[in-house]
C-alpha cells in the first residue's frame, strides 16, 4: 500500500477515456522504490491499460552546468532500460517538462507525476494541472515522510522539525512493494530520444557554464547501489564518530544520487536500519543526516518563497552580519579568485579544487568554506550570491 499522505490531488478533473496512463517522471529518476511509478502501474491495471513515461529535458534549469546534464543522462539511460524491462516506455523529449507532457497528455487516461520542492519545479506542476483535460495526481517519492505530512510551515532548526518527523516515522518507513504491469507500452509508436549514447546526447544540449562533467561520479541507480554497499560495509560502523573527519572517509557519497532521485532516501533508510553489526548510534547519526537534515532543506524550499535570495537569511541574522560588515578585513577576494582557489588558506583552496575536479566536497569541509566566503567579502550579501554560485 502507498500511504496516502504521499498522494495529492493538483486539480479536480476527472478521469477520462485514454489510450494509456501517463507516468511524468521528473524529480524521481529512478524505477527501484518509486511510489509515484508503482502507483502509476497500479492505476494502469486497475483501469486495463499501458503505461507510458515521459521525461522533459530543458536547457535552461537555474544554474546547471554540464556536469549537472551528464550525470542526470547517464542516470536516464540506465532508467529508460530499467522501464523497458517493466514493460513501460520511456519517451524523452529536450523540450520544458510541461511541453513534453502536453505532447503525450491528449491520449492520457490520467496523469500521475512526483513531487519537487523547488520553485521551477511547484511551477512545472502547477502550470500541467491547469493545462491536461484529465487528472493529475502527484505522489511524493524523493523523502522518506512527506513534507506536508511533517509540518504546514517553515521549521527553522533541525530542533524544531527532529520530533515532528519522528512523530511520523514508523508510518513511512516502511518497504514498497512492486507491481507487475499486466500491459506493455513498448509497441506504442511514440517517438523520443535514444538515451542509449549519453555523451552524444549532451553534446546536443546547449548548455552555458563551465563546469565540466567529472569522472569521479557516473550517474544512474546501479551507481548508487554500489556505492551504498561500500558504505554499507565499510563506512557506517564509525558514521557517529568519525563522519565530520573529512579525512576518515566514512562518508556515503550518495547525496549526488539522491539529488537527482537516482536512489530513493527510503531504500538508503532501509538498508542501513537492517545492518546487522554496526552500533545504534552509527546508524542514528547517519539517519539524522538522511531524513532530518535533508527533509528540513525541502520544508525551507516549500515555505521560504526567497530561498534563494539574501531576503531569506533570518532577521537576527542580517542585523548581526549588518552591524558586521564593516569589519575590518585581513583579506577580501573576488568571486574568480575564489572560483580558481587563489586564496592564502591552503585548506579553503583544496576544498575548492576538491570541488570543481569531483564536483562534491565533504560537508564538514562545506561549512568551513562557506564561513571564510563570508569573512573574505566586503558585504554579506555579496557572499552570499558567490556562495550560491560557486556551489
Amino acid at each position: 500500500m502507498i500511504h496516502p499522505g504521499r498522494i495529492k490531488k493538483l486539480n479536480d478533473k476527472p478521469i477520462q477515456k485514454g489510450r494509456y496512463v501517463l507516468y511524468w517522471m521528473q524529480q524521481a529518476q529512478r524505477v527501484e522504490y518509486n511510489h509515484a511509478l508503482e502507483y502509476a502501474i497500479r492505476a494502469a491495471n486497475e483501469r486495463r491499460e499501458p503505461l507510458v513515461a515521459a521525461f522533459g529535458i530543458t536547457a535552461r534549469f537555474p544554474a546547471a552546468q554540464s556536469r549537472h546534464y551528464a550525470f542526470m543522462l547517464e542516470g536516464l539511460s540506465e532508467t529508460q532500460e530499467s522501464l523497458k524491462r517493466r514493460g513501460v516506455a520511456l519517451i524523452v523529449r529536450l523540450a520544458p517538462p510541461p511541453d513534453a507532457v502536453a505532447v503525450l497528455s491528449g491520449g492520457a487516461t490520467m496523469i500521475v507525476t512526483d513531487a519537487g520542492y523547488l520553485r521551477i519545479q511547484r511551477e512545472w506542476r502547477e502550470r500541467v494541472a491547469r493545462a491536461a483535460r484529465c487528472r493529475v495526481v502527484q505522489v511524493e517519492s524523493d523523502v522518506v515522510v512527506p513534507v506536508d505530512v511533517v509540518s504546514s510551515k517553515e521549521e527553522h532548526a533541525a530542533r524544531t522539525i527532529r520530533p515532528k518527523i519522528h512523530k511520523h516515522l514508523s508510518r513511512f518507513l516502511k518497504p514498497l512493494e512492486e507491481t507487475k504491469l499486466k500491459r506493455s507500452s513498448l509497441d506504442m509508436d511514440l517517438p523520443g530520444l535514444d538515451l542509449s549514447d549519453p555523451a552524444r546526447l549532451l553534446r546536443r544540449i546547449s548548455v552555458a557554464g563551465r563546469a565540466l562533467p567529472v569522472e569521479a561520479f557516473k550517474g544512474g541507480t546501479s551507481q548508487a547501489e554500489e556505492r551504498l554497499e561500500e558504505f554499507l560495509k565499510t563506512g557506517l560502523r564509525r558514521y557517529h564518530e568519525d563522519h565530520s573527519d573529512p579525512g576518515a572517509a566514512v562518508e556515503s557519497n550518495l547525496s549526488p544520487y539522491l539529488h537527482f532521485g537516482q536512489i530513493s532516501p527510503l531504500r538508503v533508510a532501509l538498508a542501513v536500519r537492517s545492518t546487522r553489526g554496526v552500533p545504534r548510534a552509527a546508524k542514528d547519526a547517519f539517519l539524522e543526516e538522511l531524513i532530518v537534515r535533508r527533509e528540513l532543506a525541502m520544508n525551507f524550499c516549500l515555505h521560504n518563497a526567497s530561498y534563494d535570495s539574501y531576503d531569506c537569511v533570518p532577521d537576527w541574522a542580517r542585523r548581526t552580519l549588518a552591524r558586521h560588515a564593516g569589519d575590518s578585513r585581513d583579506h577580501i577576494y573576488s568571486y574568480r579568485r575564489l572560483e580558481s582557489a587563489r586564496t592564502y588558506d591552503p585548506y579553503w583552496n583544496e576544498a575548492q579544487r576538491e570541488m570543481v575536479v569531483t564536483g562534491k566536497m565533504h560537508n564538514y569541509m562545506r561549512m568551513y568554506w562557506g564561513k571564510k566566503i563570508l569573512e573574505w567579502s566586503r558585504t554579506p550579501e555579496y557572499a552570499f550570491q558567490t556562495a550560491l554560485a560557486l556551489n
